[in-house]
């Protein structure tokens, strides 16, 4: 892409933007590096990674780069041999343990959201973690090597401070003696060169032996060696200087190391460095609330609320341009300011960007295209230099683009024709443009020459459009407007402004009958157009209701099916339930019954017991029924005494015996009268009053309520075991008839045969919940508290 093309379009401003998003040196130089490509493929790869990485930024923020740093010079002189030094290894081990943590963190994210490029890309950072292990070994947070990097520093460093511990040891001595603190400026120790010195007055000098290594300001103190210590110093510098040596061999070795693995830690750089850009590409996608473009390479181009990146969101106009579809070529026209300039930026800069691989700043669905360039003459390119006109600058920038365009390219041309004679400007405008219209390319053309309106209207695949101006207020809107030739509004604005009237019809008068027939025509262009853009809107705004309402219907359908299908399932688990435990009491008492018959040699007959089993499977309710409890509770029934009716709560039939008052009735069910709400009850089929009316047998009468002479304790101390669960049967019926929740069943504590028979009693009876012995305060375990259904 030609340089002077980016430059004209304000490309390099988006890197540095782009560049502000990136944390590291190697990601600004990817950035300052980034070039559109012409390569279908290459850009829909781009832009893919792109899109992986706005989603790890949308779900977890921007990754950190923590630690990173461009290593690429230490590792080349590692490559050659040289010695690095203790900042620099730290740097690579920084670096070495920040590209581990990108790594890891990308791995992670990958497991929840699939960012399969961004994972293989991750993939090829090596994890040098021996290297940084051996590095962190020897050298410290500070860049410091530590004592422990061998064993012959840290014996030299034990040397050195005891060293320096008796020289002070010395100096201290005699810095507290009377006779040298008077001689002293202040009783303190300090050093010069790397040797203990100590402040002593100037006019004591030739009473002080030593070595004077420096002096103040003022010349009144000097800085004294003592010869007493000046053995003491040169030895601590020795051990110095043997300290320097093995620090060296240290970093030499460590070097080496590094050197080792040189192409692996400069790929990781690289690795990292484009991780960077490509995060900050999605950061700034985030921030600029860009899209993922759809791309093709047919030269098809459809921004949709578009926008130009450097424009405030504030105060930029949403731009709506289609090309290459029903038409190759767009002319612009319409006044000076009014944003014609702005549009071709807008539609070259987002081409740039999506070939760049970087969202654009536009609704979803916008579609762009990979041209093979883009060309673009824009705005006054005059050269004093070369001494050329307006108009020679602007013809010698076409005749270049002239030369090198292809159909696959994109030609911007901003006021076309301008600076000449109107009558010879306007007819080479018209000849370029047709000449580039001819050679296939996409083409975006602004002028303010009328004559190219009729060109554009007598030529297919060429359109008008305009840049909207509201006459009320005398100012742009900035709108593009497609299909609509631009007017010149110079009377209107005239008017507007106070010209008399009569110098205004004189000046109509002056203007051809052909011209005025244009205006109008355009006029009522632009009048049928602003009343199709208001349905058009309001069509939209109502299908976009329609829409959330279809949605928000669907999402409670599915609730409500949701939850259907947990109750009707609940159901079907409690039906289970009951029908599981049901036969479970049938087997036991069958189980009984077959012992009985073999103890006592009734004759109980094998296939009953087994044809009572098949009643007992088939009474299993069918899953997919109804349950009789969605029948509806105000549904009219007509029943009366001698009715066959069904029992929905107890899901059994019976006959009407009478009835007890307008809301129950007394109901027979098999051996048992029950007082039933007529709400629980359907017509089966009618009887009639005789029927009724016929001596029944003897039945009990059921009623759940509760009695006030009710027991609710049961005491079976010194009762057998037979006998105490006869009459524990009897006591649960009547707890449960009377609706008691909880009942005491004292047995004492005894030899525990009576407690452990009723317990077990208790646990397969139909009416008990639940059971437990008594707690302190309650009869401990001579009490079985049993909890009724």
């Amino acid at each position: 892409m030609d340089e002077k093309i980016l430059h004209t379009l304000e490309y390099r401003k988006i890197l540095n933007t782009l560049a502000g998003y990136t944390q590291t040196t190697m990601g600004k130089e990817a950035c300052e590096q980034l070039r559109p490509s012409v390569m279908l493929d290459d850009v829909i790869r781009l832009l893919s990674i792109t899109d992986e990485a706005y989603t790890v930024d949308r779900l977890k923020g921007t990754p950190s780069f923590r630690g990173i740093s461009n290593i690429n010079e230490p590792l080349k002189r590692a490559a050659i041999g040289g010695t690095l030094n203790a900042h620099e290894l730290l740097a690579i081990a920084n670096t070495i343990l920040g590209s581990r943590r990108l790594k890891r963190l990308i791995a992670q994210i990958h497991e929840d959201e699939k960012i399969e490029r961004l994972y293989q890309l991750s993939d090829f950072i090596s994890e040098q973690k021996p290297l940084e292990d051996s590095i962190r070994l020897c050298i410290d947070d500070s860049a410091e090597v530590v004592d422990t990097a061998s064993a012959e520093l840290a014996k030299i460093r034990r040397e050195l401070r005891g060293g320096e511990a008796r020289i002070r040891e010395k100096l201290e001595g005699m810095i507290r003696s009377q006779s040298v603190a008077k001689m002293l400026q202040d009783q303190l120790i300090t050093i010069r060169g790397d040797r203990f010195v100590i402040p002593v007055k100037a006019e004591y000098r030739s009473y002080f032996g030593g070595i004077v290594h420096d002096q103040s300001g003022s010349g009144a103190t000097l800085f004294i060696e003592p010869e007493s210590i000046v053995m003491m110093n040169n030895k601590l510098r020795e051990t110095r200087m043997k300290e320097e040596r093995e620090i060296e061999i240290i970093l030499q070795k460590l070097t080496a190391l590094v050197g080792e693995q040189v192409e692996l830690l400069a790929y990781d750089v690289e690795v990292c460095g484009q991780l960077d850009f490509i995060f900050a590409k999605a950061r700034l996608a985030h921030v600029s609330k860009s899209t993922l473009p759809v791309m093709n390479d047919r030269g098809y181009l459809k921004i949709k609320k578009g926008r130009h990146p450097l424009i405030p969101a504030e105060q930029v106009v949403p731009l709506d341009a289609e090309l290459g579809n029903d038409f190759t070529s767009i002319i612009v026209t319409g006044p000076n300011t009014g944003g014609k300039t702005v549009t071709l930026k807008t539609v070259g800069l987002l081409s740039l960007m999506a070939m760049s691989g970087l969202f654009i700043p536009a609704q979803e669905g916008s579609r762009m295209c990979v041209f093979d360039a883009i060309y673009a003459d824009i705005g006054d390119e005059q050269s004093i230099e070369q001494s050329l006109s307006t108009f020679s600058s602007h013809m010698t920038n076409i005749i270049s683009i002239l030369g090198r365009m292809t159909e696959k390219s994109l030609v911007l041309l901003d006021e076309v024709g301008a600076g000449t004679d109107p009558a010879e400007g306007s007819a080479l405008a018209i000849a370029i443009l047709e000449h580039i219209h001819q050679k296939g390319c996409r083409m975006i053309a602004t002028t303010h020459y009328s004559e190219l309106k009729a060109y554009a209207y007598e030529r297919k695949g060429l359109i008008n459009a305009s840049m909207e101006f509201d006459v009320q207020t005398l100012s742009p809107t900035y709108r593009l407007l497609v299909g609509v030739p631009g007017r010149s509004n110079a009377f209107a604005i005239a008017e507007r402004l106070g010209l008399p009237l009569h110098i205004l019809e004189f000046a109509r008068g002056e203007v051809k009958e052909e011209d005025q027939r244009i205006e109008h025509m355009i006029a009522s262009l632009e009048e049928n157009r602003h009343g199709a853009e208001v349905e058009r809107e309001q069509a939209q705004a109502v299908r976009q209701e329609l829409e959330e309402l279809r949605a928000r219907h669907s999402r409670e359908l599915e609730r409500l099916e949701e939850q259907r299908d947990k109750l009707v399932d609940k159901a079907r688990q409690e039906a289970r339930s009951l029908v599981d435990k049901a036969r479970s009491e049938a087997e036991e008492i069958i189980a009984d019954l077959r012992k009985l018959a073999q103890e006592e040699g009734a004759s109980v007959k094998e296939h009953k017991l087994i044809a009572a089993r098949k009643r007992l499977d088939e009474a299993e309710p069918e899953q997919k029924k109804k349950s009789a409890a969605k029948r509806s509770a105000n549904e009219k029934r007509a029943i009366s005494a001698g009715d066959e009716v069904m029992v929905y709560s107890l899901n059994q039939k019976g006959h009407v015996v009478e009835m007890a008052g307008s809301k129950e009735a007394l109901v027979q069910l098999g051996i048992m009268k029950m007082k039933v709400a007529l709400s629980d009850l359907e017509l089966v089929s009618s009887g009639n009053g005789k029927e009724a009316a016929k001596p029944q047998k003897t039945a009990t009468v059921l009623k759940r309520t509760r009695d006030a002479n009710t027991r609710s304790e049961l005491d079976l101390r010194g009762e057998n075991l037979e006998e105490a669960l006869i009459a524990v049967d009897r006591f649960i019926d009547e707890a449960f008839l009377g609706n008691l929740g909880q009942v005491y069943i004292i047995h004492g504590k005894g030899t525990g045969i009576l407690r452990t028979g009723i317990q077990e009693y208790l646990r397969r009876h139909r009416h008990v919940k639940s059971y437990r012995l008594g707690n302190y305060g309650e009869g401990g375990t001579g009490v079985t508290i049993a909890e009724l259904k």
